[in-house]
């Protein structure tokens, strides 16, 4: 089942991969509120909009590991073929 406990293991995998130690940043890059992260572990809840906007963001945000961020520049830089 996803539920905040999802959201919580979602920002701890972001932590990991970003190289951040504190909720707080974490907290305030998703929710704009440094403080949300650390009241979800504590027990408090959130709409589901606020939920699924932030499950969203780790989607967009998540950090790539580097051979997959190499390879998108890659892909970025190829120029399309002419014909020849």
């Amino acid at each position: 089942m996803i539920d905040i406990n999802t959201l919580i293991s979602r920002a701890d995998a972001y932590k990991q991969a970003a190289g951040i130690s504190e909720d707080s940043t974490v907290s305030h890059r998703v929710f704009r509120d440094s403080k949300k992260l650390a009241a979800l572990r504590q027990g408090a809840d959130i709409t589901v909009g606020r939920f699924n906007a932030a499950m969203r963001w780790f989607d967009q945000n998540f950090p790539q590991p580097a051979a997959s961020a190499a390879q998108t520049q890659e892909q970025n830089h190829v120029e399309p073929s002419d014909g020849c």
